[in-house]
């Protein structure tokens, strides 16, 4: 786009495109807990109704966060002027929100020959987070791109990696919630 400006893209929406790169950390390129069946099933016989009503209860309770909205906006550098990448989303957690870590990453890099893990988002930045309903915030990212980070990070196309850590220490790993093309 004229100017190095250009909408982000919400990969469930299809929506816009960026121009202009990115840096990603170089550290990038190098669950909910499972509760045992047996003494869930052994549970509910012996509660019989009002057990499964419980277990409903305590399960809602301990659901991993979700996300929703997702966008990224990139804006490239120009001249003297810096340009940025400004990423949103909602997060829901019926516990409450301690954490959304967020990570930008090429799509032709190291990190799609693997699956990306928690332990992988361990460095990445935090996102602001606002209450924005009952159990949702609206988190926000925005990171400044010179000029030499922008010539120096790949083109093509980019996502956005996020990780949402509930206060019950359940979450979520979307390794592609936005995604956006560098040209």
């Amino acid at each position: 786009m004229p100017g190095g400006v250009s909408g982000g893209e919400d990969r469930r929406s299809g929506a816009g495109e960026c121009a202009g790169p990115i840096l990603v950390p170089s550290l990038m390129e190098s669950s909910m807990s499972r509760r045992i069946a047996l003494s869930l099933a052994a549970g509910l016989v012996v509660l019989g109704g009002a057990g499964a009503g419980a277990f409903a209860l305590a399960h809602a309770g301990e659901q991993a966060p979700t996300l929703a909205g997702s966008t990224a906006r990139y804006t490239a550098p120009d001249g003297d002027r810096e340009g940025s990448l400004s990423f949103v989303t909602d997060v829901t957690a019926g516990s409450g929100v301690r954490s959304v870590k967020v990570l930008a990453w090429p799509e032709d890099s190291s990190l799609a020959e693997k699956e990306l893990t928690p332990s992988d988002m361990a460095a990445a930045e935090r996102a602001d987070c606002t209450p924005s309903g009952k159990d949702t915030v609206r988190c926000s990212y925005t990171v400044k791109v010179t000029g030499a980070d922008a010539a120096s990070s790949p083109r093509g196309r980019w996502h956005v990696a996020v990780l949402a850590t509930a206060q019950d220490g359940t979450s979520t790993l979307d390794p592609e919630a936005a995604d956006f093309t560098v040209r």
